[in-house]
C-alpha cells in the first residue's frame, strides 16, 4: 500500500461510513469538491488534527460497513482528519479485527486459546476450514479468547454492510445473535432506545467531547458458544435459520445467592430496565457520594482498602487522591474493559449482566477524582456488552444520571465507549490511552504516571471494571464493614473466572482468603485433575497438591504464583501440557507491540525452542531449557511492561512446579 496521499479514491460507500461518524467534509481540504474559496486559503486543519482521537472509531466506521480498509478508505480517513497516511497505515494494521486486504464480509473467529484449545477448538477449525470454502463467503480465522472460556470452545462471527441482514428473533441456544440483548445476559427482546437492533457508538450518543459526532456503521454481530462445526457453519451462513435449542449454562453458577456482593442482581434484576436496577439497589452509593464530598469518598475507599483487580493490585484510593490532587486540569477518567487475558471475562459478564452499575461507579470516581469526562474502552469481541452498556449509557443520560448537573448536585460527568480492535497489549494503561488518542497501541515508559500525565497529556484516573464495581458496596456498607471482607491485606470479595476440566465453569465471587482448593470444589473440579493455572497467560501453573492455596494477593505471591485478575484454569491429564505451554508462547509472541527489543526478540526465541523441544524430554531438552530461561529473565528484567516482563512465567512454572519436560 502508498503510504502517500495519491490518486485512491473511497467508494461511495466508504466515503458514506466515514461521513456517518464525521459529518460531510466542509472543504476540498477534508475531501469535498474543490471550490474558489478552497484555493485562496486552507480551512479546517487545526480543527481535523484535533480529532485525531477519532482514526479508530472511524477505521472501525469503514471496517464495519466494507469488511476491510482499502487505501482510498485510509487516505479519505486522513484526509478528514489531517494525519499522516503512513501513521494510519500503522494503526490500521496494529489491530487483529482490521485488514487492509480484501476478504469477505463474513469473518468466522474461532477462538483457539487455552480453554478452547482443551476444549477441541483446533479440531473445530480444521473441520469448519474444511467445509468452508471460497465460495461460501465467509472466511476463517483463528483467534485469541474471545472472553467466553465459560463455554468453550467459542466463535464469533462478524458481517460487515450497511443494513446486514438480521433475524427477526434471535435462535436461542447454543448460538446467540449479539443485536438484541434480553433479560439476565440471555437473548430476549430488543430493549427500548435501543435502536430496533442496530450498533450505534458511542461518539452518537455522548453529546460532546472532540469534534462533530456521527454515527457508526450497524453490523451483525453472533456469537456461537459452545460451538460445533454445524452450529459454528450455520452461524456464520444462515443466522437466521438456526433452529432453537436449550440455552446455554448461565455465565454464574452462583446467580440467585442472596450472599453475593458483586453479583446479586444478576439473574435478578433486568439489565436493560434503569427502574429495575434502582429497585434492587442502584444508585444508593451515588447518592452517599454526594452526601460525603469528593474527598470522603477518597478517604472511604483508602480505608476499604480496595486494591486493583486487573492484577497489578495497586492501591485504588491512593490512585484517587494523587489524581484529584494535580492541579491539571482537565482530569479524565478510564475505565479499562479491555480484558484479553486467556481465561479472563469476569468484566464482559458484570456489563452484560449490570451494567447500570457501572455506569453509577465510573460517576462516583468521576465525582471523587474531579473529572468531567470518562471513557470506556470495550473489548472489540464483546458485542453484547457494547449494546448493553450503549444502552445503559443512554438510559443514564436521559433520566439525568449522566450529563449536566447530575441529581441536581452540580456535578457534570458525561462518558463515551471506544471500541477496541483486538490487541491484549491495550490492556496496559499507556497502551490504552495512545489508543484513544488515535496512536499505534503502544506502551510509554513512565514516569510521568497517568495520574500526572495520562489520556491526551492530562491528569488520568484508570480502573477496570470489577475495581470500579467494588467502589458500589464500599459506599453502601461503609469502609469499616468492606475491609471487614476478606484478610487484612486483601480486602473484599474477588471474582474468579473459572474454567477448563470443571463440572460448572462460570464466574465466581467468594471473599479473598478462600482455598484454591474450595474454590475448585465448588466449580466441580475432575478426579483426574493434572494441573491449574492461575493468572492466565501471564501467570502460573500450580499442582494439585497445592490446592491450600490461600486466594489472596498476598497468598499467591507467597505461594510463588500470582492471582493476577482471577484466572482459575483447571487442566486435567487429558490436556497435552506441551501443546499447551506452545499456544502460551505463541499468544505472546503474536500480541507483543514489537516496541522494545526484549520483549519483540525474546518472545520469538521462546516460542522456537518450545517447538524444538515439543517432542523431547530430559537431557535431550537440557539446551534449551537453559536457552528459555536467560530469555525469560531477559525479558522479565529488561521489557517495557507487563506483557514481555511476564511472559515467561507459565512456561518457567510448567518446567519448575509441573517437571513439564522431563
Amino acid at each position: 500500500m502508498d503510504l502517500r496521499f495519491g490518486d485512491s479514491e473511497p467508494t461511495d460507500e466508504e466515503r458514506a461510513a466515514v461521513d456517518a461518524l464525521l459529518g460531510p467534509p466542509e472543504s476540498s481540504w477534508e475531501g469535498a469538491d474543490r471550490s474558489d474559496a478552497d484555493l485562496r486559503w486552507a480551512r479546517g486543519g487545526r480543527a481535523a488534527r484535533d480529532r485525531r482521537d477519532l482514526l479508530l472509531p472511524g477505521l472501525h466506521a469503514v471496517n464495519d460497513r466494507v469488511g476491510w480498509i482499502s487505501e482510498g478508505a485510509l487516505h479519505y480517513l486522513c484526509r478528514r482528519l489531517t494525519v499522516p497516511p503512513a501513521e494510519a497505515y500503522g494503526v490500521a494494521t496494529f489491530y487483529a479485527m482490521f485488514s487492509v486486504r480484501p476478504r469477505p464480509a463474513t469473518v468466522l473467529h474461532i477462538c483457539t486459546d487455552l480453554a478452547c484449545t482443551a476444549a477441541g477448538a483446533n479440531q473445530l477449525h480444521t473441520s469448519v476450514e474444511a467445509r468452508l470454502g471460497p465460495e461460501s463467503g465467509v472466511q476463517v480465522e483463528r483467534s485469541p479468547c474471545l472472553g467466553l472460556c465459560e463455554r468453550a470452545p467459542a466463535a464469533l462471527v462478524i458481517r460487515a454492510g450497511d443494513d446486514p441482514a438480521r433475524p427477526g428473533v434471535p435462535p436461542p441456544g447454543e448460538c446467540e445473535n449479539e443485536a438484541r440483548p434480553g433479560p439476565n445476559g440471555g437473548p430476549g427482546a430488543e430493549p427500548p432506545g435501543d435502536g430496533g437492533g442496530t450498533s450505534r457508538s458511542s461518539e452518537a450518543e455522548s453529546g460532546g467531547g472532540k469534534g462533530r459526532r456521527g454515527r457508526e456503521t450497524p453490523r451483525a454481530t453472533a456469537v456461537c458458544a459452545p460451538a460445533t462445526p454445524e452450529t459454528a457453519i450455520r452461524t456464520a451462513t444462515a443466522p437466521e435459520s438456526a433452529p432453537a435449542e436449550p440455552p446455554p449454562p448461565t455465565a454464574v453458577p452462583q446467580a440467585g445467592d442472596p450472599t453475593l456482593t458483586l453479583l446479586h442482581r444478576i439473574g435478578a434484576a433486568d439489565p436493560t430496565d434503569l427502574d429495575d436496577y434502582r429497585a434492587h439497589g442502584g444508585y444508593t452509593a451515588l447518592r452517599r457520594a454526594f452526601a460525603l464530598g469528593p474527598a470522603a469518598v477518597i478517604r472511604e475507599v483508602t480505608d476499604s482498602g480496595l486494591l486493583g483487580r486487573g492484577g497489578a493490585a495497586f492501591p485504588t484510593g491512593r490512585k484517587w487522591q494523587a489524581t484529584a490532587a494535580q492541579p491539571d486540569h482537565p482530569h479524565y477518567l478510564v475505565c479499562n474493559a479491555d480484558e484479553s487475558e486467556p481465561g479472563t471475562f469476569k468484566d464482559r459478564v458484570l456489563m452484560e449482566g449490570d451494567p447500570f452499575a457501572l455506569v453509577e461507579a465510573m460517576t462516583i470516581a468521576a465525582y471523587a477524582t474531579g473529572a468531567h469526562k470518562g471513557y470506556l474502552y470495550l473489548r472489540g469481541e464483546y458485542p453484547r456488552a457494547l449494546r448493553r452498556m450503549e444502552h445503559a449509557i443512554a438510559q443514564a443520560r436521559a433520566r439525568g444520571l449522566l450529563g449536566d448537573d447530575i441529581l441536581g448536585q452540580g456535578h457534570s460527568f458525561d462518558m463515551e465507549i471506544r471500541r477496541g480492535a483486538g490487541a491484549y497489549i491495550c490492556g496496559e494503561e499507556t497502551a490504552l490511552f495512545n489508543s484513544i488518542e488515535g496512536h499505534r497501541g503502544e506502551p510509554r515508559t513512565k514516569p510521568p504516571f497517568p495520574v500526572e500525565k495520562g489520556l491526551f497529556g492530562k491528569p488520568t484516573v484508570e480502573n477496570n471494571v470489577e475495581t470500579l464495581v467494588n467502589v458500589l458496596p464500599v459506599l453502601t456498607m461503609g469502609a469499616q464493614a468492606y475491609a471487614a471482607i476478606g484478610t487484612e491485606r486483601s480486602t473484599g470479595p474477588k471474582l474468579f473466572c473459572v474454567s477448563g476440566s470443571v463440572a460448572r465453569p462460570g464466574l465466581y465471587e467468594l471473599p479473598f482468603g478462600a482455598t484454591l482448593g474450595e474454590l475448585l470444589r465448588l466449580a466441580g473440579v475432575r478426579d483426574n485433575l493434572r494441573a491449574v493455572l492461575l493468572g492466565g497467560a501471564a501467570g502460573g501453573f500450580v499442582r494439585p497438591d497445592e490446592l491450600d492455596i490461600p486466594l489472596t494477593f498476598e497468598g499467591t505471591r507467597a505461594a510463588g504464583t500470582t492471582l493476577g485478575s482471577g484466572v482459575v484454569m483447571a487442566f486435567d491429564d487429558t490436556v497435552p501440557l506441551p501443546r499447551l505451554l506452545l499456544r502460551i508462547a505463541e499468544f505472546f509472541r503474536d500480541e507483543s507491540c514489537g516496541q522494545c527489543v526484549p520483549c519483540r526478540v525474546g518472545t520469538v526465541r521462546q516460542e522456537e525452542a518450545l517447538h524444538r523441544i515439543a517432542d523431547r524430554r530430559g537431557a535431550d531438552a537440557a539446551d534449551d531449557i537453559a536457552l528459555l530461561r536467560e530469555v525469560g529473565r531477559a525479558m522479565r528484567d529488561a521489557s517495557i511492561c507487563g506483557l514481555g516482563q511476564t511472559a515467561w512465567n507459565a512456561v518457567e512454572s510448567a518446567i519448575d512446579r509441573l517437571g513439564a519436560y522431563e
